[in-house]
């Protein structure tokens, strides 16, 4: 008996393992894929605000559009955005299940999440630097590269922490649909074979990935924010 309770909890320990790192690949790809996406746009958010807004290059019309096309973007579902890009991810991986097709849909659903961090990241920037910046002759490019980012640093991590901590949760979620990591642990494991401790063994998972997460973004905004 206990050479075989041994086996099942060793199998267990060896499945949390195995889904954790699938979750943290997930997590860590979507979050550079979603930071190429929503970076850029977010500067561009920003930078073509009104000017009162801070706004550098003031293009009303198009900074409406594009605020629209973030916001419908971000009202998707998650479940269901990652059905809608099945034939993406199938096109690209070669396959719409597993680790690697997970990464497509959450670097799309985190993008437009990510672009109204960093505007807003940006907006917190005192205008008083900017017009300085200006006033010494700096272009657009050079007020953007060398003023707005590296003030608006601090916020900007923690708006990165916050990306990672909800892509932790979109990665669970994919587990619905064969996403692979923790959350299909928890469905396939915990809920359908009936095994709480694969559930709870999962959720104590993620809560310890989140609250380090967290914790090491936090001290580096701090320090960021110390050395101003």
């Amino acid at each position: 008996m206990d050479t075989i309770m041994s086996f099942f909890q060793s199998t267990m320990v060896t499945l949390v393992l195995q889904a954790t790192w699938q979750t943290i690949v997930m997590v860590m790809l979507s979050t550079v894929f979603s930071m190429i996406l929503g970076f850029p746009v977010g500067i561009l958010l920003h930078v073509t605000s009104a000017e009162e807004q801070g706004g550098i290059i003031p293009h009303p019309l198009f900074c409406s559009v594009l605020s629209r096309i973030v916001n419908i973007l971000r009202s998707f579902p998650f479940i269901i955005l990652m059905i809608v890009l099945m034939p993406l991810s199938r096109l690209i991986i070669g396959t719409s299940i597993g680790t690697m097709a997970t990464v497509i849909p959450l670097s799309i659903a985190a993008a437009p999440f990510v672009a109204r961090v960093i505007e807003s990241s940006l907006k917190e920037v005192d205008p008083g630097v900017v017009q300085a910046a200006r006033a010494m002759g700096s272009t657009n490019w050079q007020i953007i590269l060398k003023v707005l980012i590296p003030e608006a640093l601090p916020s900007l991590v923690s708006g990165v922490t916050l990306t990672i901590i909800n892509l932790i949760g979109y990665s669970a979620m994919a587990g619905a649909i064969g996403g692979g990591g923790l959350g299909d642990l928890a469905i396939r494991y915990g809920y359908q074979r009936f095994s709480p401790s694969y559930m709870v063994s999962a959720v104590i998972v993620i809560i310890v990935m989140v609250e380090l997460i967290q914790f090491i973004g936090d001290r580096i905004s701090a320090h960021l924010m110390s050395r101003r």
